[in-house]
């Protein structure tokens, strides 16, 4: 019996604080134009004192849940990809779980920077293909304004927080049968790991540390990395780049998606944005803009959606579902 996956629910969360330009620019040496042109971000959301990862991801998995139609009960697997855990130990996903009042099944944190979600997503999509899990809750879920220096203006602007999720069902395809979530796609090369980084760590100096960039070489791996991750994903299935209905890429830069887009053909309208009002969220960026356009209606039944990100490590990888 061969199983396939496919996404039956989607769900975000958002801190209720907004940061605009305007008022980062009141103690940072930036100004809104700056922002916006280099970036294409005009506000993040950021989490509250005592606003935490497993607590932005519990909504999160909440709204998906009760857009699947299932409850926690129906749950075999959690996993929540996250940079900035409550704690060391244990997971965040321990945490959503005993929050969403489940005994039993399994929950794990999946680390990849912003390739958290896929990376996730991709993993969900395995246990249901090996028959190990039926559903399963998939969170990217980041406060990721508590390993910020915000007195750094190169990366203080860039990010936000908050929390995205998805409900991955299995399925029995019929013959030929090409839809749910038709193939995964991940890569790394740590050899770049000092493009993106953060300056501590519980193994290191017992410091959560600050994040340190390289922008500028980080945007020439970025449209290189999401432009070939693509390619593989469309070769793969046998697809053209523009049989992509919608392309929902992880919300760094929107000069990045820009660039993406244009290496790749497509249209402006075919790119789902969210950068502009969540900023980088880092594994959470995917499934809010997922989310957001799963409820807005632009993403419909039949359609080909494909998600890419490329996060610190290097890591980058993609996901084709036919919706």
């Amino acid at each position: 019996m061969a199983y396939r996956s496919r996404i039956i629910g989607t769900g975000s969360h958002l801190p209720d604080k907004i940061v605009t330009n305007a008022e980062l620019a009141k103690t940072v040496d930036t100004t809104d134009e700056w922002i916006v042109e280099r970036t294409g971000i005009h506000q993040r959301h950021i989490a509250r004192e005592g606003e935490t990862t497993a607590a932005l991801a519990f909504q999160a998995g909440e709204n998906a849940l009760e857009a699947a139609g299932i409850s926690a009960s129906d749950l075999d697997l959690v996993i929540v990809a996250t940079t900035t855990p409550d704690n060391t130990f244990p997971s965040t996903a321990t945490k959503v779980q005993a929050m969403l009042g489940m005994a039993h099944g399994a929950a794990f944190d999946l680390q990849a920077v912003c390739s958290g979600f896929i990376y996730a997503l991709a993993t969900a999509d395995n246990f249901i293909r090996a028959g190990q899990a039926k559903n399963v809750l998939v969170i990217g879920a980041e406060v990721f304004s508590r390993i910020i220096d915000w007195e750094d203006r190169t990366t203080c602007v860039l990010f936000g927080d908050g929390a995205g999720a998805v409900v991955v069902q299995a399925f029995e395809p019929e013959d030929d049968e090409k839809t749910g979530i038709l193939s995964t796609h991940l890569h790394s090369d740590g050899r770049l790991r000092d493009l993106l980084y953060t300056d501590g760590g519980a193994g290191s100096n017992s410091c959560v540390g600050k994040v340190r960039m390289l922008g500028r070489e980080l945007f020439r791996h970025a449209v290189s990395n999401l432009a070939s991750v693509v390619d593989e994903a469309s070769e793969a299935n046998g697809l053209q780049k523009n049989d992509i209905d919608w392309l929902v890429p992880h919300q760094a830069n929107k000069r990045i998606l820009d660039s993406t887009a244009k290496k790749l053909g497509l249209s402006a309208e075919h790119v789902v944005v969210t950068v502009d009002q969540h900023a980088n969220t880092s594994a959470a960026s995917v499934p809010l803009a997922l989310d957001t356009a799963v409820r807005d209606g632009r993403i419909q039944k039949g359609q080909l959606v494909l998600m890419e990100a490329m996060g610190g490590g290097l890591t980058w990888g993609a996901a084709l579902v036919r919706w």
